[in-house]
């Protein structure tokens, strides 16, 4: 049998196959397939309109409402709406709203939904974020949610494997965020199209669930099918006291082949900053210049969890916010949240003058919670900074990790956190 890699491994399991090779189709069973507030209610739609009665498992079938939520606007209370009654009809277990919905890639792994060598489709493209648990994850379109709620599978191309080797020691204010984006900004927006982007080396065997999450989480920002980092320790210990359901460690052969590699030394490395209009437009945030702040968000399912709030925390104690610069906080789901709270950083925030969301994408999508208005510029902890993307397309939107946004939030502009 010829050496695979970890998500050749995934997919010939799935597709009932002793091995697969990039470029084959095969019609692969689903363990997950996730809709939210924007796309579920088009599959929902389709499901109904093709005369499907029951989904394929009510188990595997999950929706959270968390785009538009706090619903916003009467069309997005439609659009909840329809969630919740497709919900109540199909019993669905892994339904979400209220004070239990938060960001949903932040929300899955939490919960326990998602696990190692899982295949996990979603009708959102960051749906690529599980494989940092070492599973197969990638977004999808809704009429293929709607065909994977009734039938269980899906046809997939096995994409072909990029390995990114990281070696060395992190500096300091250096976290995942600042790793997959100084890989965007070599390879470009397109430059993995329909691949999956592994990541390896010293350098990810340290990192935490969280750094790995953020990393996996903009994979599709470099065109990727997905990205994936292979489960260890870290994983073990992610998953062990969330999830009930079996999971399997996948890991690639050692000969395995992969299509390119590139090696990155991490003691090279600092804090990045992604420049408007695409991700790929990253700089050192020493070169960034003074590009002067309206707003700074810290938040999504890119750099909302816990780790990302303390990061904040630790450099917003005892500061004021830059008197003319909206700060806006959302932790990703309610335990993150409630643990925040627990932990007084809540009244850091406070008192430095931030505002704090309920879990919500909110202005991530330009949803709302921080609308930019013509010739606003926001430093935010998001993944896309397209043009319009929180916004007025006269705006403008920056990329960066949690400790320069909240260093940035402080000054002004955007700044090293080692200014503060």
């Amino acid at each position: 049998m010829r050496p695979m890699t970890i998500t050749e491994k995934i997919l010939a399991k799935h597709a009932n196959k002793k091995e697969v090779i990039p470029g084959e189709l095969i019609n692969a069973k689903v363990d997950i397939a996730l809709g939210n507030d924007i796309t579920a209610p088009i599959a929902i739609r389709e499901f109904k309109r093709i005369g499907a009665k029951k989904v394929f498992n009510r188990n595997k079938v999950v929706l959270v409402p968390d785009h538009f939520t706090p619903n916003k606007d009467i069309k997005s209370a439609e659009q909840c709406k329809v969630l919740k009654e497709f919900a109540i009809e199909q019993k669905l277990t892994h339904y979400y709203e209220g004070g239990e919905v938060g960001v949903e890639h932040a929300l899955l792994p939490e919960k326990g939904v998602v696990g190692p060598g899982d295949v996990v489709i979603g009708a959102d493209s960051h749906t690529c974020t599980y494989g940092a648990l070492g599973a197969f994850s990638t977004g999808v379109g809704s009429t293929d949610l709607a065909a994977v709620m009734i039938t269980g599978e899906l046809w997939f191309k096995v994409p072909e494997s990029m390995k990114f080797v990281f070696k060395g020691r992190l500096n300091k204010w250096v976290s995942g965020k600042d790793l997959i984006l100084r890989i965007i900004g070599d390879i470009g927006v397109d430059g993995a199209l329909y691949r999956a982007m592994e990541f390896t080396g010293s350098a990810i065997d340290k990192l935490s669930m969280d750094s790995r999450l953020s990393m996996c989480n903009m994979a599709i920002e470099a065109g990727a099918k997905s990205g994936i980092i292979a489960p260890d320790a870290v994983t073990k210990a992610y998953v062990e006291r969330r999830t009930e359901r079996p999971y399997k460690f996948y890991a690639s052969d050692s000969s395995a082949a992969y299509c390119s590699l590139k090696e990155y030394d991490c003691s090279k490395l600092e804090p990045q900053v992604a420049f408007p209009h695409l991700p790929e437009n990253t700089k050192n945030v020493s070169d960034a210049g003074n590009v002067k702040l309206d707003q700074v968000v810290i938040g999504s399912c890119t750099n909302g969890r816990i780790e990302d709030l303390k990061v904040a925390a630790g450099i917003l104690r005892g500061k004021k916010v830059h008197k003319y610069v909206r700060l806006i906080i959302i932790p990703a789901t309610p335990l993150i949240y409630a643990e925040a709270m627990k932990k007084g950083w809540f009244e850091i925030f406070l008192k430095a003058g931030a505002v704090i969301s309920p879990p919500t994408c909110g202005p991530c999508l330009g949803g709302h919670m921080g609308i930019l208005a013509a010739g606003e510029k926001a430093l935010a902890t998001t993944n896309r900074n397209f043009i319009g993307r929180m916004g007025d397309p006269k705006s403008e939107v920056y990329l960066s990790n949690p400790a320069v946004a909240a260093a940035s939030a402080i000054k002004g502009r955007i700044a090293h956190p080692d200014e503060v």
